[in-house]
């Protein structure tokens, strides 16, 4: 076992003009403008409500690795434990977990790092593959893997790929691991890291999902 590679505006109604000198009129443009300034206002106090209401994670406690040069929300039901980040293999340099629930038997992971080395934006597909599959042997040795999803896509506006295999189990179904990795700058590329060993968890996979969606660069 090796191992893993770090890698529709209102429609007011408007009386009819009357015959009225210059002077008034310009005051009648101005009070109209800023009634349309006003609404406008309004309508983008109300969507940025909707847009933090909307946000899974917003007021959640964070993960901030410097190492990594990352940070990630910890969702409701995950637990980050500092002092364990400091006894983990030099590939990671943090995590956070989730144990089983309800009917799943299966927990889930999120681990976070710095890559050996940077990886240049034409190859992180390559690379976020391989370090999918070096992982899978890592944590699950000699179960067959098979690649589910591979797509280009940002991390907090910076250029990233995402690999996701499918890991067979004799005993215990499938689990699934997700390798999103990341250009932080020109010298730096880190990656997080997500391993479920019960891949029909849809709420670990929505959360997982949302952390990397919402993942910063620090």
């Amino acid at each position: 076992m090796t191992t893993p590679s770090p890698i529709s505006r209102p429609v007011y109604p408007v009386p009819a003009p009357q015959p009225t000198p210059k002077r008034p009129r310009r005051r009648l443009l101005v009070g109209t403008v800023a009634l349309l300034l006003v609404a406008a206002c309004a309508l983008a106090a109300v969507w940025w409500t909707k847009g933090e209401g909307d946000d899974p994670l917003a007021g959640r406690p964070r993960v901030t690795d410097t190492r990594a040069g990352l940070s990630y929300a910890v969702p409701e039901g995950w637990k980050h434990d500092a002092a364990k980040d400091k006894h983990l293999i030099d590939a990671f340099s943090s995590q956070m977990s989730r144990t089983s629930r309800g009917n799943s038997s299966g927990g889930a992971t999120v681990l976070a790092g710095r890559a050996g080395q940077a990886v240049p934006r034409a190859n992180l597909r390559r690379a976020a593959e391989s370090a999918a599959r070096s992982n899978a042997e890592f944590f699950f040795p000699d179960q067959p893997a098979t690649l589910e999803e591979s797509h280009a896509t940002e991390l907090d506006g910076r250029p990233a790929h995402t690999a996701v295999l499918r890991i067979r189990n004799d005993d215990d179904g499938a689990a699934r691991l997700q390798m999103t990795l990341v250009t932080v700058d020109g010298t730096r590329t880190a990656f997080l890291l997500a391993v479920t060993t019960d891949a029909s968890d849809t709420q670990n996979t929505a959360d997982i999902r949302a952390v990397v969606a919402d993942a910063a660069v620090d």
